[in-house]
């Protein structure tokens, strides 16, 4: 039986772009929220696109507590608060990813450019702050929202994945369930700090090459 799939944060426009994707794919989906009734306003918009789809809106720690895979898509300034709201829900062998990039937004700044974080990056502050057993994961910072929502179309991007070997590879197969998504396997969870900085460049480029869809990165050269 295929694991269910917690976004947190799946209100927001990439949190409920992945729920459509992954609904889409017939993965079962928990979208949580701070507030439970903006959830399940989530949950009934998925399923008005995606008919049939397997989800359902609730609060962060009753979602947190019912998934094996737990996705934070929240912004970076509330990503240490809903961590730690959530902390006595996680259990061990739990997956948590973090999605979060440190934007400079989260100081009053522009979005291209990313602020310090003590452990390195938001994910290994992440993994300082879940208990002992949960494993955090590094992905999605780089996929373009409005090309998730975008149900008819490929999403056409490469999803760089860094962790712990066993639990990267299990986020590695999730890539392949959105249509063209393809995941790279990025090593240890260190590396997430050149990802998260990628993200404030790959924002500045949108906002340069006016492309209000987002643009997507590939890496060229891989064999097949």
């Amino acid at each position: 039986m295929s694991e269910k799939i917690a976004i947190l944060g799946g209100t927001g426009d990439q949190g409920l772009g992945l729920a459509l994707r992954f609904c889409q794919s017939g993965r079962e989906v928990i979208i949580g929220s701070r507030k439970a009734e903006r959830a399940v306003e989530a949950a009934e918009n998925v399923r008005s696109q995606v008919p049939g789809a397997k989800v359902e809106g609730v609060g962060n720690d009753e979602a947190t507590a019912a998934a094996e895979i737990v996705i934070l898509s929240v912004p970076f300034e509330h990503t240490a608060g809903t961590v730690k709201a959530i902390k006595e829900s996680l259990r061990e062998g739990q997956i948590v990813v973090s999605m979060a990039v440190p934007l400079a937004t989260a100081i009053g700044d522009g979005p291209m450019r990313t602020v310090g974080v003590w452990q390195g990056s938001a994910a290994e502050m992440v993994q300082a702050l879940v208990p002992k057993g949960v494993d955090v994961v590094s992905a999605f910072q780089n996929v373009s929202s409005h090309r998730l929502q975008h149900l008819g179309e490929p999403v056409e991007c490469d999803v760089v994945v860094s962790g712990a070997k066993a639990s990267r590879v299990k986020i590695m197969d999730l890539c392949p369930l959105v249509d063209g998504l393809r995941a790279l396997d990025g090593g240890p969870l260190p590396n997430a700090r050149i990802v998260e900085d990628m993200t404030a460049l790959i924002i500045g480029m949108n906002i340069r090459h006016k492309a209000p869809d987002g643009l997507g990165i590939r890496f060229t050269g891989l064999p097949e």
